[in-house]
């Protein structure tokens, strides 16, 4: 398999499960029945699991584009040392988002968002000079 399908692999799994903590972290505040159900006034969770479920929700926006430019590479036959470095920075610059952002670090957050936007960037950039 080639690094950047391995790596869209690597990053959808990692997406997929991001959610699991904050859901724990629920049924911890507000109860299992709540959590399972559809409460009115639920309480709020706790910081972190919120923002958890920003980066969560940031990680599915930016998984739509990273695996179009990574499928669109592979239909193309595009696979560089560029596209297959991208691929491995990209996932690594996923979860430092997403730890940064649940451990509140504002500035590291913005950074590890921007290395990942820059990694597509880069895999887009060997898409369109091919």
């Amino acid at each position: 398999m080639k690094t950047e399908l391995l790596y869209l692999a690597y990053v959808a799994a990692f997406t997929g499960l991001l959610w699991v903590p904050y859901i724990l972290d629920r049924m911890m505040v507000w109860g299992l029945p709540p959590t399972v159900g559809y409460p009115d006034k639920p309480p709020a969770q706790s910081p972190w699991a919120r923002r958890l479920q920003k980066a969560h929700l940031n990680a599915v926006e930016n998984l739509v584009v990273f695996a179009t430019l990574i499928l669109a590479a592979h239909a193309l036959d595009i696979s560089t040392v560029v596209t297959a470095q991208a691929a491995v920075i990209y996932f690594w610059a996923r979860v430092a988002h997403a730890i940064v952002y649940t451990l509140a670090i504002p500035w590291l957050r913005t950074l590890a968002f921007t290395v990942g936007f820059l990694a597509q960037a880069a895999v887009a950039w060997q898409i369109l000079v091919s």
